[in-house]
């Protein structure tokens, strides 16, 4: 597995497995199966309400806990020291772990400033972030990928330029996808509740994309979110909200 050096000298996982929209119920089995397939990074939440899920399948997976990298964040309604600090031990607690490998600040409000090892943002073929990540460059901040397929919008899945590129190579549109995040030195986190596309998603490390496949998959980029902007203040009421 590649892996990347944060600022803070601690190495990560560069592919990892994410657990947003896992149901709590469902949470458990994806990560046992995802860790059986080769994952030793997850990403879960406080918000994702099934920390739970991937502390019982990290405790029963047989895997040694420094074998394992597991990203959590500290949610709006959290912020503040004595908050954070109680969120955090609650974390500790629901996911069996007497330490987070990697802890994020889950969305851009509050009123503490600091140089992150990782920002987490929405990342992929048709916002690729190109400008955030020579800003973050300069601080040595490495991008986490949310969303690297775009949850399927803009026909993701069907796009035409991936689809022939993943000719190429004989891989699918996704490997495609995050084979070339990774090839920027962007950390991915892809999710899926079914065994064999988290085989699919791991198996991405055995081939590499051509500059001319890399500027075709760069022609794509519409700098522009297909999610959310947090500057709409209808947006910030909501996710103030969501964690309650």
């Amino acid at each position: 597995m590649e892996k990347v050096k944060l600022n803070n000298g601690i190495e990560m996982p560069i592919l990892g497995y994410g657990v947003y929209q896992v149901t709590p119920e469902e949470c458990e089995r994806c990560v046992s199966d995802a860790i059986s397939v080769g994952y030793r990074s997850i990403d879960t939440a406080q918000a994702y309400h099934n920390e739970e899920g991937v502390g019982n399948a990290i405790s029963k997976c047989g895997v040694p806990r420094g074998e394992l990298f597991i990203t959590t964040k500290v949610w709006i309604s959290n912020a503040g020291y004595e908050k954070a600090k109680a969120s955090i031990d609650e974390s500790l607690r629901k996911l069996k772990s007497d330490y987070i490998d990697l802890l994020l600040i889950h969305q851009p409000f509050g009123d503490y400033y600091v140089t992150p090892a990782v920002n987490q943002v929405e990342t992929h073929v048709f916002n690729q972030q190109i400008k955030l990540q020579e800003v973050m460059k300069e601080y040595g901040t490495k991008i986490m990928s949310w969303g690297p397929f775009a949850e399927g919008r803009n026909d993701f899945f069907t796009n035409p330029t991936l689809q022939e590129i993943g000719k190429e190579y004989g891989k699918s549109v996704a490997q495609v996808a995050l084979r070339y995040l990774i090839q920027r030195d962007i950390i991915v986190i892809p999710k899926s509740t079914h065994k064999e596309r988290m085989m699919e998603n791991f198996n991405v490390f055995d081939f590499s994309l051509a500059p001319d496949d890399i500027a075709a998959i760069a022609a794509l980029d519409t700098a522009k979110t297909l999610f959310f902007s947090h500057n709409d203040p209808e947006m910030v009421k909501w996710l103030i909200n969501y964690g309650k």
